[in-house]
């Protein structure tokens, strides 16, 4: 113990010997953030679509997505690991799992937030479904979907350091490693530089909402964000 309580919190001159190292998982922390977020998007984008245009799909929708939100991510590995084992694909299956409740309901909450009267001006100049949502209720819609994107991003960021337990989390494996090792640096590194991507990340998204979206700076049609853990303050029906 005298030798772990002699032990600099933080080895800067290990550090400074594993860059390569440290490059490597942030990039493999940003790469399994951004193919999560961007199949989700993917798969969750028509779906909300779908239950935007058929209502009665909204419930049993969310329903599943929400049943899949629940399972702890640890459970959900182990659940994953006879299939595909220890691979990007489990963790992949895993935080794209996790982003569906969020960016559905966001998006289902911002397109419902657009107002009729302008949905109607559409309509009467002739908008086809298809250039109405397109046109007119995504560009409105668009900073409830963003917002949705930055928490499921944010998240996603978080969920990515508990894949080290597969061998597949990028700056979580210095978390892990150090709580085996009980070493400082490690948890530390893997620590900050994960809440350092997260807040980068959750600032250029917000600053990417503001540059598609200008009239929301100034009085525009405005919707609040869904949070998993709460209600949703639009109606649905």
């Amino acid at each position: 113990m005298r030798i772990l309580a002699a032990e600099p919190l933080i080895r800067w001159d290990w550090i400074f010997s594993h860059g390569s190292e440290i490059w490597s998982r942030f990039v493999q922390h940003v790469q399994l953030t951004v193919i999560a977020v961007g199949l989700g998007l993917a798969i969750s984008f028509p779906l909300a679509v779908l239950s935007y245009r058929h209502r009665v799909l909204y419930a049993p929708i969310t329903w599943v997505t929400g049943l899949m939100y629940t399972i702890p991510s640890i459970a959900l590995y182990v659940l994953l690991l006879p299939i595909t084992g220890l691979s990007t694909t489990t963790a992949e299956i895993a935080l794209v799992t996790y982003t569906l409740l969020i960016l559905i309901r966001n998006t289902v909450v911002g397109l419902s937030g657009v107002p009729d009267d302008v949905k109607e001006a559409a309509r009467g100049m002739g908008y086809t479904s298809r250039q109405l949502l397109w046109r007119v209720e995504l560009p409105l819609a668009l900073p409830t979907i963003v917002a949705g994107i930055r928490i499921a991003t944010v998240s996603t960021i978080g969920l990515v350091t508990v894949a080290a337990l597969i061998g597949r989390g990028g700056l979580g494996q210095f978390i892990l490693e150090g709580l085996q090792t009980f070493f400082n640096t490690e948890i530390f590194l893997g620590a900050i530089l994960s809440v350092a991507l997260a807040l980068v990340a959750d600032g250029a998204l917000l600053g990417a909402q503001k540059m598609l979206t200008p009239w929301s700076r100034t009085g525009g049609p405005r919707t609040r964000p869904f949070i998993p853990w709460q209600k949703p303050r639009y109606p649905i029906g």
